[in-house]
């Protein structure tokens, strides 16, 4: 069992390795992590790429629904969308307009929850498009 745990942590550093070497360094990459962020930052520290920006577990959360799970440790789709546009300078305006856009439905999911206790339904029922 040890033995299998060290494979599957020598392959993820692959994989982190093969994304850092083969990425540029004049673009952005953002990294959403299920772990503790921190990890992905210590495994990038000597890197030359520094424009990374790592997502992850906050411990954040207590009983709540999956999605606000996400929400609360910002590795949600609108909080990704924003950290995507804050990379990207070149926007402007359009990238404002987005950013709020992304703050008015972290909102509109915050009330959501408060009042029914469930993820919004554009949310429960989402599929991915053919």
């Amino acid at each position: 069992m040890i033995q299998h745990e060290r494979f599957k942590v020598s392959f993820f550093l692959c994989k982190i390795t093969n994304l850092l070497t083969y990425s540029t360094k004049d673009k952005p990459i953002i990294f959403a992590f299920h772990g503790y962020p921190t990890l992905i930052h210590e495994l990038t520290y000597e890197r030359n790429n520094h424009n990374i920006s790592v997502h992850g577990y906050q411990e954040e959360g207590t009983i709540t629904t999956p999605f606000d799970m996400r929400v609360q440790n910002q590795i949600d789709r609108f909080n990704l969308v924003k950290d995507a546009i804050m990379h990207l300078p070149q926007l402007g305006n359009k990238g404002s307009f987005l950013i709020q856009k992304m703050n008015d439905k972290l909102v509109e999911h915050k009330q959501y929850i408060a009042e029914y206790g469930q993820d919004l339904e554009e949310i429960r029922n989402w599929e991915w498009h053919k």
